[in-house]
């Protein structure tokens, strides 16, 4: 156990999971050579992380959409719909 992890306050929890899906899972941390306790524990934690990078990442998107982009017309379009759009 690293410092960190020890420096980390611990909560057990009551999980129920149907006895075939136990007995897989088991097997998976078996062949991973980690405890079950470990791998679940490992899973939440990479769902969390990658849910807040993707909170971060809207966040950005959302900033940028708000700032708009210069796309070199300085607001006046060189050609108009009806133009566009001729058939």
């Amino acid at each position: 156990m690293t410092t960190r992890e020890a420096a980390i306050e611990r909560q057990n929890i009551t999980l129920s999971l149907p006895k075939a899906l136990l007995r897989e899972a088991r097997h998976l941390a078996v062949e991973r050579g980690v405890s079950l306790s470990g791998m679940l524990a490992e899973f939440v934690e990479r769902m969390v992380r990658d849910d807040e990078a993707y909170r971060a990442a809207r966040e950005r998107a959302r900033r940028r959409l708000a700032r708009g982009y210069d796309l070199g017309t300085g607001g006046e379009l060189a050609i108009d719909r009806d133009e566009l759009h001729e058939r």
